[in-house]
């Protein structure tokens, strides 16, 4: 009988101790491929947490819009249905719009300028702007500066991208930048875009290196500028929902894993840059690498009036004046 006991107390603390390190799986999805940049950032922010929570969170992947377009899985971070995004700010901006400073063309110089605008100061207080929607930042990802392509002509300067009809995130300061050089800015979620490209419903859309490469696109589109007319960046977003049962020592996991998947991601993403031009020529793009920048920043000057309206001269000039 007391043998029994033991083993039965024995079996007790066995199990205490399997719930105490119960295993809570998080879904976390994105818009691109596993081996995309986005992908990379996520699997690498996954192992941190997997490792810095001695397994007691481990992540699974929704890449490729599994879990919806980017709106509906920002909408299903804040409900709590869905645990962590890999998002742009391109459809972020919906829901916090003070991100969509960032979004201004020609706001950024180069990428040095960019990841240090976003890790300092300013991008560190738009990430804690998101808490008030119901949505934790956790760290700046990226993206990557954005070039357009489209299947009707090469396109030189700004004169030759009037009269397009391109592609454009949900995204009015996108849509307004677009205005200024004469395009026709047609708002659409990503998953419907190669369709409307083979379709010729649009003539061309607008994104980094890394999503025209990984989503195929030199299929469908004939063209490829080097505008590099707005940055980028993405960030990680988490669930208030999950944030709010973290310990102090867990939240600091989440978010040091976060800052590691930031180096990651943009190391892809410089990675890609490096060999892509090369491989879309390959698939048979037309590539213009040296487009006019300077009749670009001159259409676009007039919406600038209208974004230091919307957004502060002060604050634009804060982000330009960094160094």
């Amino acid at each position: 009988m007391m043998k029994k006991t033991h083993l039965v107390l024995a079996l007790g603390a066995t199990l205490l101790g399997l719930s105490a390190q119960a295993q809570t799986v998080l879904k976390i999805g994105y818009s691109n491929a596993l081996t995309s940049h986005y992908g990379m950032g996520a699997v690498a922010f996954c192992e941190e947490v997997d490792k810095g929570t001695q397994g007691r969170y481990k992540c699974q992947q929704y890449p490729n819009n599994a879990l919806g377009g980017e709106r509906e899985m920002i909408e299903a971070v804040q409900l709590g249905t869905q645990d962590l995004a890999n998002v742009s700010t391109g459809a972020l901006g919906n829901f916090v719009p003070e991100v969509k400073i960032v979004d201004i063309p020609f706001l950024f110089r180069d990428y040095d300028h960019a990841r240090k605008v976003m890790d300092g100061p300013i991008g560190q207080d738009l990430l804690k702007k998101m808490t008030a929607k119901g949505i934790v930042g956790l760290a700046w990802t990226e993206n990557g500066f954005r070039h357009i392509t489209n299947s009707k002509r090469a396109i030189n300067s700004a004169e030759d991208a009037r009269g397009l009809k391109l592609r454009t995130m949900e995204n009015k300061v996108h849509m307004e930048g677009f205005k200024t050089f004469g395009v026709l800015p047609t708002p659409m979620a990503w998953p419907e875009v190669f369709t409307a490209l083979q379709q010729g419903t649009v003539d061309g859309q607008e994104n980094p290196i890394p999503v025209i490469l990984s989503n195929k696109l030199s299929q469908v589109q004939k063209y490829l500028s080097l505008t590099n007319h707005v940055y980028s960046p993405a960030v990680l977003v988490l669930s208030p929902s999950v944030w709010n049962k973290l310990s102090d020592a867990d939240k600091g996991v989440f978010q040091e894993a976060a800052r590691k998947a930031a180096v990651v991601q943009r190391k892809k993403v410089n990675d890609d840059e490096s060999v892509a031009v090369a491989e879309l020529r390959k698939d048979g793009m037309q590539v213009v690498e040296k487009v006019n920048g300077e009749s670009f920043r001159k259409a676009v000057a007039p919406a600038y009036a209208q974004f230091a309206k919307e957004f502060g001269a002060d604050k634009i000039a804060a982000i330009q004046a960094v160094k």
